[in-house]
């Protein structure tokens, strides 16, 4: 490590996204990317053209993107309201992000650096939480999961509120479902989020909303430290443009408004998000059949004597081996994931056990064909 760079860096992990083309490993020549909990459907041909257009006829590429997001937090505004069935979401509750990735960041700046607070996360869950926290020199406190339904342990994550850690517990991340286990949250861990004090940040990661329909939107009114996150990645099929958005108190959108960065949107990705949004009808009428698919994916992942396989509220399943191969479960996971690449599909091993997406009834065969395949070999 270069002396000029900080120390604590080289003990981190990068987070990491699809594979590379440069690896030596044979791979089938087309690969289903079910690895990363994207839509399987890009944006329809005639959205395309309708951006396309937009591009060329109102973005100038020698002037900065619209740096206050006012049309479309508008539009993101009528949408919460919509979908949490409220009318009090305004511009003044909604910040925009480069992803949720930036938001996540800003919420760390505005709560725990500088030795303000350490963050709690229950694991297995999404890994960005960690990673941006360390990267940002803020302490980490880790709590398990019941290993059967992946609730939350609620004792230990009230002892660990309880205890005087140094620096103090001040922002808590969860998902509504979680990733990589997609459940969503039960009554006894929204009851406990109630409880926590307004001294501690408590950020609900909603990016698989569409496909769950379950939100706690409508209980930011009584907690103002609760902040509600949610992405364009996902069911809005935007993952190249990078958007995310999150809706909290006024007070709490006006701090990330002063630390995020300036013109952190793209003109093409602010235009990208306006269309999708205003389209959502179109856009969202395909979430009834990846619903379908999934649960259809992981009945016929379940009859595999192999594999444990989990219910789900978003668009991934979760499965781990039986209980019987828990002796080379990681050798395992492993191998599996290996093969499964090699013959083409993309899966992510993760928290000790393999998330797969949803994809096209296509992809999903796919799949089945080649855990069969694999399955019955070992």
């Amino acid at each position: 490590m270069l002396p000029c760079i900080r120390q604590d860096l080289v003990q981190f992990s990068a987070y990491k996204p699809h594979p590379g083309s440069d690896t030596s490993e044979p791979v089938a020549n087309a690969l289903d990317r079910l690895d990363t909990n994207e839509s399987p459907y890009d944006l329809p041909i005639e959205l395309k053209q309708k951006l396309a257009w937009s591009y060329e006829q109102f973005i100038e590429t020698n002037r900065y993107p619209d740096g206050g997001h006012e049309e479309l937090k508008r539009a993101i505004a009528e949408y919460v309201n919509e979908s949490a069935n409220v009318k009090s979401i305004t511009l003044s509750n909604i910040s925009v992000g480069n992803g949720s990735d930036e938001l996540i960041r800003s919420l760390l700046i505005s709560s725990c650096v500088a030795g303000n607070g350490s963050i709690l996360v229950a694991t297995p869950t999404f890994s960005m939480y960690a990673i941006l926290a360390q990267t940002l020199g803020v302490n980490v406190v880790t709590v398990g999961r019941n290993q059967e339904t992946f609730e939350i342990d609620l004792n230990a994550a009230k002892s660990a509120l309880l205890q005087q850690q140094n620096p103090p517990i001040k922002a808590i991340f969860v998902v509504h479902p979680n990733s990589p286990t997609a459940n969503t949250l039960t009554d006894a861990e929204i009851e406990w989020l109630k409880t926590v004090s307004e001294n501690v940040l408590v950020v609900i990661d909603e990016a698989y909303f569409e496909f769950s329909q379950e939100t706690l939107v409508t209980e930011l009114f009584q907690h103002p430290n609760w902040v509600v996150m949610r992405t364009f990645s996902k069911a809005f099929r935007l993952a190249a443009m990078r958007v995310g958005y999150c809706i909290a108190h006024p007070e709490l959108i006006s701090v990330l408004e002063k630390v995020r960065l300036p013109y952190n949107l793209p003109s093409f990705s602010i235009a990208a998000a306006l269309l999708a949004i205003q389209n959502r009808n179109l856009l969202l009428e395909i979430i009834p059949e990846i619903k379908s698919e999934r649960d259809k994916l992981r009945a016929n992942l379940a009859e595999f004597s192999q594999l444990k396989v989990w219910p789900s509220d978003a668009n991934f399943i979760y499965l781990q081996p039986k209980v019987s191969y828990l002796a080379q479960m990681e050798k395992s996971l492993t191998r599996l994931t290996q093969e499964l690449r090699i013959m083409g599909t993309l899966v992510r091993q993760t928290g000790g056990g393999l998330r797969v997406t949803v994809g096209t009834p296509q992809q999903n065969a796919h799949t089945l064909m080649r855990m069969h395949t694999i399955l019955e070999k070992n």
